[in-house]
């Protein structure tokens, strides 16, 4: 599915979330998958919000990423208006209780709303999920992943390699 239509729609609830959530764009540019980035607050843009949720599938898209700090109600908000699935990233915030406060808001959604939830600032996590989504019913997505983790795991074979023939005492700093 080679298109320049985005099939992942990115949303923060601040651009100061920018940081944390290019990892998810990112990873999204690597698979080659389109996506759009925006800021859509669920406090400070309800109607923005509301709007963007309701059109993101007739749209085209097929996943959105939402990333919030602080009460982080935006995944939660989104997820009960979409019928897309959409991944929650937790974002430690300056007005955060050490992020805590946004992992159980997006974590703790009540059943018949459910919103895939990712570590705290783990965009390029939500952004593999995004792409996994795709990767089940477009395969050339599906091959990319899947050679994304055998890469994964190369690197760790060779890891493995490494430490059995130079030691532990040469690969680690004391």
């Amino acid at each position: 599915m080679s298109t320049n239509q985005p099939l992942v729609g990115i949303i923060m609830g601040s651009d100061s979330d920018l940081n944390i959530m290019q990892g998810a764009a990112e990873i999204l540019k690597e698979f080659g998958i389109a996506f759009e980035l925006t800021v859509v607050s669920a406090h400070r843009t309800p109607l923005r919000m509301v709007a963007y949720a309701t059109k993101a599938s007739e749209r085209g898209l097929k996943v959105i990423i939402a990333g919030a700090g602080g009460a982080a109600h935006l995944p939660g908000m989104v997820a009960s208006i979409t019928s897309l699935p959409v991944i929650g990233v937790p974002i430690k915030s300056s007005n955060s209780i050490d992020g805590w406060d946004s992992v159980l808001s997006i974590l703790q959604m009540p059943n018949g709303i459910p919103v895939a939830t990712v570590a705290l600032n783990a965009a390029k996590n939500a952004g593999i999920l995004a792409a996994t989504i795709i990767g089940a019913f477009d395969e050339t997505v599906g091959t990319k992943v899947k050679a994304y983790k055998n890469n994964l795991e190369a690197e760790v074979l060779k890891k493995v390699d490494k430490l059995k023939t130079e030691g532990w005492q040469n690969n680690f700093d004391n």
